[in-house]
């Protein structure tokens, strides 16, 4: 039954092996769980003391939640199948997930960061990378898959391919565009090495770099410049859009520019917002504490 199941999102819905190995082992839980109960006969009574008991085992509300969605996945299959088996988790509610803040850097912070004496080939690479992420707010996957077909210096922008292939514009800074201007002019032939790409950003084999290679030299340049936080490439694009909201810009525009599909994926940045002025209002207002 699991096996079938199994199968079909293999095959049929295609997920991930990574994704596939996750419901199985759910569903495995699930049935040791009940002591090899007959799976179509399970209550919603059933479910609801499985997800309890995931609870009382110090289980997070996320990982609660996805066994819920695993286990909903599993019965609408089973009940397509057969109309005789009836979901147990039709009216079973999600948990409420806490609602987790992205990382960002204060503008302090960021301007520690990007305070990169260009010596050499590598320097110079870094210090655009991380101007041209903190000036367009674009992802780390979009960043190292920059080529020179997307580059419109002259407009002073870029054009990125976002998920789902959807091209947008990103205005950039002149601070980020004379970033990468110094290092495609100047020092990107150094790094080919005899070799050519499309790529605008070379590691140090003459190859485009990857997003565990540029995550490495994001901590390494942290930890010289004792910035403490858990700082990644993510943390950059969301230090530009709580910057701009912080100083004004329009939600709807941050959207447009971050590539998101409806603001409410953006809203998150407002609670960043009100936690800073939050904060400040208690650290600065004389009457703010007893």
């Amino acid at each position: 039954m699991i096996e079938k199941f199994i199968d079909y999102l293999k095959y049929e819905k295609k997920l991930s092996h990574n994704t596939i190995a996750s419901y199985e082992n759910d569903l495995h839980q699930f049935k040791i769980y009940l002591k090899n109960k007959d799976l179509t006969k399970v209550t919603p009574q059933e479910i609801h003391k499985y997800l309890n008991y995931q609870g009382k085992n110090n289980k997070s509300a996320t990982t609660i939640a996805h066994n819920l969605t695993v286990l909903n996945s599993f019965y609408t299959f089973l009940s397509d199948e057969d109309e005789h088996v009836i979901n147990p988790c039709q009216n079973v509610l999600h948990p409420k997930i806490p609602q987790k803040l992205p990382q960002y850097l204060t503008e302090e912070e960021v301007d520690k960061l990007l305070d990169i004496p260009i010596t050499d080939a590598y320097t110079a690479r870094n210090k655009a990378m991380l101007e041209l992420l903190y000036a367009t707010g674009i992802r780390v996957s979009e960043l190292i898959n920059l080529k020179f077909v997307n580059l419109e210096l002259n407009d002073d922008y870029i054009r990125v391919l976002g998920k789902g292939s959807k091209e947008r514009i990103v205005p950039i800074s002149d601070i980020a565009k004379n970033s990468l201007i110094i290092y495609l002019n100047t020092y990107r032939q150094t790094l080919l090495k005899q070799k050519t790409s499309q790529f605008l950003f070379i590691n140090n084999h003459g190859n485009s770099i990857s997003r565990q290679g540029f995550f490495k030299i994001i901590k390494k340049i942290c930890q010289e410049k004792n910035i403490i936080k858990n700082v990644s490439p993510h943390s950059l694009r969301h230090s530009f859009a709580t910057h701009l909201l912080a100083h004004g810009a329009d939600l709807r525009v941050i959207q447009e520019l971050l590539g998101h599909s409806s603001t409410a994926t953006t809203q998150i940045y407002t609670h960043l917002v009100n936690e800073k002025i939050k904060k400040d209002y208690e650290a600065y207002h004389p009457r703010s504490h007893k």
